[in-house]
C-alpha cells in the first residue's frame, strides 16, 4: 500500500513510518517541524538526543534500500502543498498525526489557543478537501484523543451513543466535554470528519487515543538515530514519563490535586499495532468509524504508587507529593470507557509492568546530566486571567 503519514517527525509519527516501511508499504512522510519550533521557543527538549528528520530518514533508507521512506517538508495550512502532494501520490491510506499535541501549551494564553485550533482544525480541513478532490477512496486514519469525552457520569462508548427521548430513539455521536483548547480542536476535527464522511462519502477512522508511554519499538532500538522523543517537561511531558524521571533523580512524584483523576493509557507498541489493525480493517465509503485506542485505566495516584513500588525494587526511596492542580478538572469522578473494538480485532495489549518502569528509571539514571529541572513543574494554569 501507499501510505502517507502526516506528522512523520513526531513521537508517534516516526516509529509508525518505520514500522509500516518495514512491513513493505511505500511510506511517504510529511512534517512542518512545528513541535520542534515550540520546544525551541519554550526552552524545552527531549531527554534523549533526537536526530533531525532528514538524518534519520537518510539512515533508515541506507539501511533499508528496498523499503525507503520518502520525506516531504510542508505544512497542512498551505492547501496548495497538500493538494499537490496528495494528487501526486494518491495514497491508499493517510495517517494524520500532524497537529499541535499539547493540552498545557494550548492553555498558556490566547495566542497559543488560537494557534492550536487554527493549526489543527484548518489543517485537517485542508486535508479533507484534498482527499475529496484528488483521492476520494483513500482511507483517512485520524489521531483523536480520549480527552474529547471528558469524564461523564455514564459509560463512554466508542464514538456513538444510542439514546431514547420522548418515545423515540436515535444513534448520535457521543457527547463531548473536552479538557482543554487542544482537546476542543480534536472535537472540532471529529465533527468535520463525520460531516465529510456523511456528505462526501469519505472513508474515515477516528482513533480516540489514551496517554501513550514508552519509546522503544522493534525499529527504534536498531540504531541510535532511530530514537523517538521522551518528554518530561510541563508542556509535552506525560505523567508516566515525569514520575519515572522524578524517581530516577530522587525527587518526590508530584501529583496534581488529590490524584483521583482517572485516565486511559497504552504502550507505544500497542499504538503501532492499533494503526496496523485500522489499516487492515478500514472504514467503508461514507463511514465515520470511531475506535477508542487504549489498553489500561489508572488514576494518577495509582500510577504514582505503582512507580514508587517499582522504585523500591531497585532500592530507591521515593516519596509522593501533592501539588495544587493547575488544571480545571473534576477531583473525583466516574470513568468507564469501552475499548472493545481493537480487542475484537485481535489486539494483544502490552500492559504496564514493574519491569518496564524499572527499565525506564535505569535508562534515565544514566543520563541525569541531560535533565533540566526548571522545566518539570507546571507553570500553565487553566484558570489564569488576562492572557
Amino acid at each position: 500500500m501507499k501510505i502517507l503519514i502526516i506528522g512523520a517527525d513526531g513521537y508517534l509519527g516516526w516509529p509508525t513510518a518505520m514500522r509500516l516501511s518495514s512491513k513493505g508499504h511505500k511510506v511517504y512522510g510529511v512534517d512542518n517541524f512545528s513541535k520542534r519550533k515550540i520546544e525551541l521557543e519554550n526552552g524545552i527538549k527531549p531527554l534523549f538526543k533526537i536526530e533531525t528528520m532528514h538524518n534519520r530518514t537518510k539512515e533508515w533508507n541506507k539501511t533499508n534500500p528496498k523499503k525507503k521512506i520518502e520525506f516531504h517538508y510542508g505544512d497542512l495550512l498551505n492547501h496548495r502543498f497538500i493538494y499537490q502532494l496528495v494528487s501526486k501520490i494518491k495514497p491508499d491510506a493517510i495517517i494524520h498525526y500532524g497537529e499541535q499535541p499539547s493540552a498545557p501549551y494550548s492553555m498558556v494564553g490566547r495566542e497559543q489557543a488560537v494557534f492550536t485550533q487554527h493549526n489543527n482544525v484548518i489543517g485537517n480541513l485542508n486535508l479533507i478537501f484534498a482527499i475529496k478532490k484528488y483521492c476520494p477512496s483513500t482511507h483517512l486514519i485520524k489521531l483523536g484523543t480520549m480527552g474529547v469525552y471528558g469524564t461523564p457520569n455514564i459509560d463512554i462508548e466508542e464514538g456513538y451513543l444510542r439514546i431514547k427521548h420522548k418515545n423515540r430513539s436515535d444513534l448520535i455521536q457521543f457527547p463531548v466535554k473536552p479538557h482543554s483548547y487542544y482537546h476542543l480542536s480534536k472535537a472540532h476535527d471529529s465533527l468535520n470528519l463525520s460531516f465529510a464522511s456523511r456528505v462526501w462519502g469519505l472513508r474515515v477512522t477516528d482513533l480516540n487515543q489514551g496517554v501513550v508511554y514508552g519509546t522503544e519499538t522493534k525499529e527504534t532500538i536498531l540504531n541510535d538515530k532511530f530514537k523517538t522523543s521522551f518528554h518530561y517537561d510541563h508542556l509535552f511531558g506525560t505523567v508516566i514519563n515525569r514520575f519515572c524521571l522524578q524517581a530516577a533523580i530522587g525527587k518526590p512524584l508530584t501529583i496534581y490535586g488529590k490524584g483521583a483523576q482517572v485516565r486511559t493509557f497504552l504502550n507505544i507498541e500497542d499504538t503501532l499495532n492499533c494503526i496496523q489493525l485500522a489499516i487492515k480493517n478500514p472504514a467503508k465509503r461514507g463511514e465515520f468509524k470511531v475506535r477508542n485506542q487504549f489498553t489500561e485505566i489508572f488514576s494518577i495516584e495509582q500510577l504514582a504508587k505503582k512507580i514508587k513500588k517499582a522504585s523500591q525494587k531497585i532500592n530507591l526511596k521515593i516519596n509522593i507529593k501533592h501539588l495544587k492542580n493547575p488544571r480545571h478538572e473534576m477531583a473525583k469522578h466516574y470513568y468507564k470507557p469501552s475499548n472493545k473494538s481493537f480487542l475484537k480485532l485481535g489486539l494483544k495489549p502490552k500492559l504496564l509492568s514493574d519491569e518496564f518502569l524499572i527499565s525506564e528509571i535505569k535508562k534515565i539514571e544514566k543520563i541525569k546530566s541531560n535533565i533540566d529541572l526548571d522545566t518539570i513543574d507546571p507553570t500553565v494554569k487553566w484558570d489564569q486571567k488576562g492572557k
